[in-house]
């Protein structure tokens, strides 16, 4: 159950699940943007994470959890950003993350920013999971939250 300090305008702080995909929603904030008023293009990783760490926790999958649990993490190994426009101080964002593909111990995640629905950026990021240091397969029961199929 939510608790009031957990909602923003009615949504989980940690986003909703719909349609196959989570949405996150968050404000630009002036730490956020370059001298211009414009975001960093940096901080849009940032953005990203958030989208895709918040994505696991809304289907019961918490990062820390699953470290602590057996030393599970997931690490970037490669991404493709498209930016598209730019996004400035105050504006509403929505992060939406889908997962495309799964393999034995990567997954490909689609990843969209919008800003009153239009589409600013658009990323492609392959996620490693790693245990020990090395790449491992993603438990089957991570897979059936994430939709995918076991390999």
């Amino acid at each position: 159950m939510s608790t009031a300090a957990e909602k923003v305008a009615g949504e989980p702080a940690s986003g909703v699940v719909r349609d196959g995909a989570h949405y996150l929603t968050l404000r630009v904030y002036y730490e956020d943007t370059d001298f211009s008023g414009i975001v960093y293009h940096a901080n849009y990783l940032r953005f990203l994470e958030r989208g895709r760490t918040e994505s696991l926790r809304a289907v019961g999958a918490n990062q820390s959890a699953l470290l602590a649990a057996g030393g599970l993490f997931f690490a970037v190994r490669r991404m493709t950003i498209d930016w598209k426009l730019p996004a400035m101080m105050d504006d509403v964002l929505v992060v939406e993350t889908r997962t495309r593909e799964m393999r034995g111990a990567s997954m490909i995640i689609d990843q969209r920013i919008l800003r009153d629905g239009v589409e600013i950026l658009t990323a492609e990021v392959r996620v490693a999971a790693i245990v020990g240091g090395r790449p491992a397969r993603i438990p089957d029961g991570i897979r059936a939250l994430l939709g995918g199929e076991p390999a």
